[in-house]
């Protein structure tokens, strides 16, 4: 004789050990988002942050190539040698 009610029981523990694992790892996989979604927005900001300083140093960078060329320029090397001429070392 098949016991129908104790297999209806097994089938429906089963079914209720999944649900709490599924339930449990779906637990943990929103947990890992949300860490993942501060990571990024830590990221982001630090990134920001970067990108302004990176434009910063390449404008200093092209002033000082400017400064750099113009320093080459035979006309300013007269100019830089005739008495009373004073240039700027800012």
């Amino acid at each position: 004789m098949i016991n129908r009610y104790g297999e209806s029981d097994a089938a429906s523990e089963l079914l209720e050990r999944r649900w709490f694992a599924a339930f449990k790892a779906a637990s943990g996989a929103r947990a890992e988002c949300e860490a993942m979604l501060e990571s990024i927005a830590l990221m982001e900001s630090a990134w920001s942050r970067a990108r302004i300083r990176l434009a910063a140093l390449e404008s200093l960078r092209d002033a000082l190539s400017e400064e750099l060329e113009s320093m080459d320029d035979p006309a300013t090397r007269m100019r830089a040698q005739v008495p009373g001429a004073v240039m700027s070392a800012a």
